[in-house]
């Protein structure tokens, strides 16, 4: 904006009000956005995918190597997975609802005896049961960048769902998925879309192109329709089609410290082999007929023999010489700081906790907890993202499947819309002082500010089956004629069966 003072400058001097003007343009920039030989400097390289069609199939690769040979990324990757699908896997929780808010309890019930049954084989191989499908799924989207499960509902031929509801998942890699397929105006990186850029069709692999057959190519593709296809896959920006690897930005770092490690460990090694030399005191006592030998009683040499052992004296050496040791400054004891600053930006680069992926556990109740607290939202986020591409349509798909094939029926008065209606239990933050972190709870509970239930589901269990656990065992208590003490703390009177009286007393 060109204030008074400008104009009247363009007025009386046009070429300075220029210089003022250009002047202004200089200092209102970003120094960040301007070339210099202080830094690099990169360019823009268009669009999204542009970048993803050049670079996810080697970071994969590359991703996939330091999984199969580094310890450290096969421990980061398998810490990423456990915190954010757990040992148990994303549980669910139906809540089917009828038309006045209240939860359709038997029609509830039904869909958990029958999720129970499809969870033992969920997949067409028969080989995985659901929760091992979560971890793998994981495992393939947080290292590959991307994982694609085909959904079948319904009799196939040579299809065995082995389940009372026909419902499936065919898992595959993102290797199914060309990334360099032929494309066109409609068809970018094996995804078919619409004139808005929505995926309408997939078109896939059908067998892995790692595993050649006699004509596989282009004729062995199949499309499959976006309805029946899930998509788990790492998005860093919009209209971006392809996942890329979440270790995409620390390869370099990790495939560094793998390096210095082996050098060092070699050095090490090397270092431990090295034993000493004998050090002559003038260049005119150097023999090479006799070097490193000595004289014998026929007055022929024979090679010396240096004894080592622990107080060894040396009472054979000759005039002016003496033994040396090699020091060859191993092992560094720089490696340990080095790996640990390094491991930390590795933690920062993929949103892991630094304690888990080092295994460096030092530190006090306070600092432990607030690194756990402030990296659990990272958990967090990612088990949410996977939630929503992965488990809530699984779910969704299998309520239809059981209402369409008979299975479990929807009850009339269940809203059509609420059926698949359900609460998803994660992993929830462990406890690093059980004693403390329980307190807490329960002082929240007594005050009011929490549930029974938000505690369950914080602790990652169902709060119906625990009292489906408390109730049978309490019954069960009873019928023993036993009673403990959380009886009286819930001022439950479990009623004690008469004491059994002896035969002779009878």
């Amino acid at each position: 904006m060109i204030n008074p003072i400008d104009r009247l400058i363009e007025y009386l001097a046009p070429r300075a009000a220029v210089r003022r003007r250009a002047a202004r343009d200089v200092l209102a920039i970003y120094e960040a956005g301007v070339p210099s030989t202080l830094r690099k400097f990169r360019r823009d390289t268009g669009a999204a995918n542009n970048d993803v069609r050049k670079g996810a199939v080697p970071v994969r690769v590359q991703a996939r190597h330091l999984e199969q040979n580094h310890d450290i990324a096969r421990g980061a990757l398998r810490t990423m997975v456990n915190n954010v699908i757990g040992a148990h896997g994303i549980n669910i929780e139906p809540q089917p609802r009828r038309a006045d808010g209240s939860i359709h309890d038997v029609y509830a019930a039904a869909l958990r005896e029958a999720w129970r049954d499809w969870c033992k084989t969920p997949e067409v191989t028969h080989r995985l049961t659901w929760n091992k499908v979560q971890r793998l799924a994981a495992k393939t989207w947080l290292r590959d960048g991307e994982c694609f499960a085909q959904t079948i509902v319904g009799s196939l031929p040579a299809l065995d769902h082995g389940t009372r509801v026909p419902f499936s998942l065919e898992m595959l890699e993102p290797d199914f998925v060309p990334m360099h397929h032929a494309e066109s105006a409609t068809l970018r990186q094996g995804i078919e879309l619409n004139a808005w850029g929505r995926p309408v069709a997939y078109h896939v692999h059908k067998t892995h192109p790692g595993e050649w057959t006699a004509g596989q190519g282009l004729a062995d593709l199949k499309r499959i329709s976006a309805e029946n296809m899930l998509h788990i896959a790492c998005l860093d920006r919009f209209h971006q089609l392809r996942g890329v690897s979440e270790f995409a930005s620390v390869i370099t770092r990790l495939e560094d410290i793998k390096d210095y490690e082996e050098s060092e460990r070699v050095a090490a090694k090397i270092a431990a082999m090295l034993t000493g030399y004998v050090k002559r005191g003038t260049p005119d006592m150097y023999d090479p007929a006799t070097q490193g030998t000595q004289v014998g009683a026929d007055g022929k040499p024979v090679p010396r023999q240096i004894d080592l052992r622990p107080g060894a004296i040396f009472d054979n050496l000759a005039i002016g010489e003496e033994v040396g040791l090699i020091d060859s400054k191993r092992p560094n004891p720089n490696v340990v700081t080095f790996r640990q600053g390094q491991l930390r930006a590795v933690a920062a680069g993929i949103g892991g906790s630094y304690s888990s992926i080092s295994r460096d556990y030092n530190g006090t109740y306070s600092a432990q907890r607030q690194e756990l607290v402030e990296q659990w939202v990272n958990y967090a986020v990612l088990t949410d993202e996977f939630t929503g591409m992965f488990v809530q349509p699984v779910w969704e798909k299998f309520v239809a499947a059981a209402h369409l094939s008979g299975v479990v029926r929807r009850p009339a008065e269940v809203v059509a819309e609420s059926a698949d209606d359900a609460l998803f239990i994660c992993q929830s933050m462990p406890w690093i002082d059980p004693l403390k972190e329980a307190n807490a709870w329960h002082q929240l509970v007594q005050d009011g500010f929490a549930s029974e239930v938000e505690v369950m589901r914080r602790r990652g269990v169902n709060p119906r089956d625990v009292l489906e656990q408390i109730t049978s065992w309490r019954q069960e208590v009873a019928a023993h004629g036993l009673q403990f003490s959380s009886n009286a703390a819930h001022d439950i009177a479990a009623p004690v069966a008469p004491p059994v009286q002896p035969e002779d007393e009878k």
